[in-house]
């Protein structure tokens, strides 16, 4: 037992034991495939999802850094982020022993047939919001989310959202403000300044929530089909702008009767998450500002329309712009932008 974070670190045995062999699949992620299984803590067996971190094992320099990011997991507390009980360090496997949530994946529970209800949603929001909030701002060691999306934000018995895999984030030292890491994240909730060379602060995970809230709202992914000449709903943060500009944020919840109902409420989310998704960073407020304004205790200002244009206009390559598709930008200023790029080539200066 880690008598600094009451975390229990378990032999393989046992965790092949607990899984019955690592028989059940609950999912895969970045780092490894998830297990479920049961362990014996205290007087109780206790459900738990059992994490192999497969390709990190390959990275054997990494086994100190491993136990150091086991150490600040373990001294988070916070009711939104899912709870480590233990770990397991035993020659080349490395896994991670979490609370099993019952109810699954935002993912699951925002992209089906039945949409769930608004209540729970914005619920939902918030609870991700205080959860980021506490990573960011609140913890002795500040930690940044390397990949938020809707996968990884579990659902308790209650359905109350419960922050994942922050455990292997770049962590930052809590008096530094930016670090330069690559390019780190899920297609569609990169921001921009990634793409830039530009330092990297927690502003650009604010974008990521940005997204991730839009979603929540309109229980639409935020990447469809991403072909060229896609239709105009295929990227999420595209047609929320469009719908802004053209005064018809109505639109993204036009069939969600109990959401237009609490027009409101809907209104001051949507006005947050644009700001959120606002491409210069400096214009994005910071994770306890956005707790404040979807808890109402701030007002929202009404936001500037967020524009990936500039970003598209500086590219100067096509496998930049190809990137730039991949990860979930407006499939029309891509066209554009190679467009440009093969002006620029062409052109004698």
């Amino acid at each position: 037992m880690d008598l600094l974070t009451n975390l229990r670190c378990f032999s393989y045995e046992e965790l092949g034991e607990a899984t019955d062999g690592f028989k059940e699949e609950l999912g895969r992620g970045a780092f490894g495939i998830v297990y479920g299984g049961a362990v014996q803590m205290g007087n109780s067996r206790t459900s738990v999802a059992v994490k192999k971190l497969d390709r990190v094992v390959q990275e054997r320099e990494r086994e100190k850094e491993f136990r150091t990011d086991v150490d600040v997991i373990g001294q988070t507390h916070h009711k939104n982020l899912v709870r480590l009980v233990g770990f397991c360090d035993q020659g080349e496997h490395w896994m991670l022993v979490y609370e099993f949530m019952s109810n699954g994946t935002l993912a699951s529970f925002l992209f089906r047939e039945t949409k769930p209800s608004w209540n729970q949603r914005s619920e939902i929001a918030l609870g991700i919001a205080r959860g980021l909030l506490y990573l960011h701002e609140e913890c002795s060691t500040q930690i940044i989310h390397c990949d938020i999306k809707p996968q990884n934000i579990l659902l308790d018995d209650y359905y109350s959202a419960r922050i994942s895999d922050f455990g292997l984030a770049k962590l930052l030292m809590i008096h530094q403000s930016q670090t330069n890491i690559g390019i780190r994240g899920t297609r569609g909730y990169v921001a921009p300044e990634w793409f830039r060379n530009k330092p990297v602060t927690a502003k650009v995970y604010v974008y990521s929530f940005g997204v991730l809230l839009l979603e929540i709202i309109t229980c639409q992914k935020n990447v469809g089909e991403l072909e060229m000449g896609g239709e105009e709903r295929a990227i999420l943060t595209d047609w929320v702008s469009d719908c802004f500009l053209k005064d018809r944020l109505h639109a993204l919840v036009e069939d969600d009767s109990e959401a237009l109902n609490d027009w409101s409420k809907v209104q001051r989310f949507l006005m947050v998450g644009i700001w959120c998704i606002q491409e210069d960073p400096s214009q994005r407020p910071t994770m306890r500002k956005v707790a404040q304004m979807l808890e109402g205790v701030d007002e929202v200002p009404v936001p500037p329309s967020p524009s990936q244009f500039s970003l598209v206009c500086e590219m100067r390559s096509f496998s930049e712009l190809r990137l730039l598709l991949s990860l979930g930008f407006d499939s029309t200023r891509i066209r554009f932008g190679l467009a440009l790029v093969h002006i620029r080539r062409t052109c004698v200066v």
